[in-house]
């Protein structure tokens, strides 16, 4: 997955550029949109100066909405690394075109409009609950389906199961310039390159939002480990190394370190959790 894949990338670039060539052990836990790996990670690691875990927009919400689930002070902030927008995509052989026809199919039967993505309380969750909220329909009606896998819910979309589907725009571009969906709409807020096709904000829908990754360290980690990590991820993000697979992958360098990332984690969950209540998930 995400959080899988942006680690061993960090991790691939720490070492090819000489900044951290220590080695690195993975493991992965999923189940619960991260929160069950969180819970392992806080449990098993507290002051530990090279433990890190992966994470992002996606285990915010998740962490609003599991009971019993760790929270982010429980860990310690260290770098926001990538953003990438998701892109909206219909069936190729849906009448609806543009985001109005959306917003009025909403507002004729939301309950005959699935949407599908990510986990429950995820960031396409999200994503498709603001929309619902913008075209003036409550979103706790909204029927969204969440796929553990991607591919599982663009299969599903393809074959017209699936009314919509959100997911990181630069999946979608590939499969819209394949003609197997139609993508209508991007969460930015300027078009984005390469992809021509509008913003939900041009659209009439005042959303941009987009799926950030990044690392924090375990439960009261020595300040002066934590002060090197943060270092090494700044350094890293300023590589020619990293702007490369940055490309390659359709990813935003969006670097954000120490306490300004802990910041940046306490108005995420402060933007967050309002639309997870309106959604009946919180």
């Amino acid at each position: 997955g995400g959080y899988d894949t942006t680690g061993r990338l960090a991790m691939k670039v720490l070492d090819s550029a000489g900044i951290f060539k220590g080695g690195t052990v993975f493991t992965n836990k999923p189940g619960a949109g991260g929160t069950l790996g969180m819970g392992e990670f806080v449990r098993n690691n507290v002051g530990d100066p090279n433990a890190l875990m992966t994470m992002g927009v996606i285990l915010v919400g998740s962490q609003i909405v599991t009971k019993g689930s760790q929270p982010f002070t429980e860990v310690t902030p260290i770098a926001r690394l990538t953003f990438e927008f998701s892109g909206i995509a219909v069936p190729t052989s849906s009448p609806i075109k543009t985001v109005k026809d959306l917003q009025d199919a909403l507002k004729a039967n939301i309950g005959a409009v699935p949407f599908g993505g990510g986990s429950a309380g995820g960031v396409d969750h999200i994503v498709a609950g603001l929309i619902a909220k913008g075209s003036g329909v409550e979103p706790a009606r909204l029927n969204y389906i969440p796929f553990a896998s991607g591919a599982e819910a663009m299969t599903q979309l393809a074959g017209g199961k699936l009314a919509v589907m959100i997911q990181g725009a630069s999946e979608m571009k590939q499969m819209h310039d394949a003609g197997r969906v139609r993508l209508i709409a991007v969460t930015s807020g300027e078009r984005l390159a390469g992809i021509n096709v509008p913003t939900l904000k041009e659209s009439g829908v005042d959303v941009v939002m987009g799926n950030w990754r990044g690392i924090v360290g375990s439960k009261d980690m020595p300040a002066a480990a934590a002060k090197t990590w943060v270092e090494r991820f700044e350094k890293m993000s300023k590589t020619p190394e990293w702007s490369a697979e940055l490309q390659k992958q359709g990813l935003q360098n969006a670097f954000l370190g120490g306490a300004e990332f802990g910041k940046f984690l306490a108005s995420e969950n402060a933007r967050i959790k309002p639309i997870l209540t309106e959604m009946g998930l919180v």
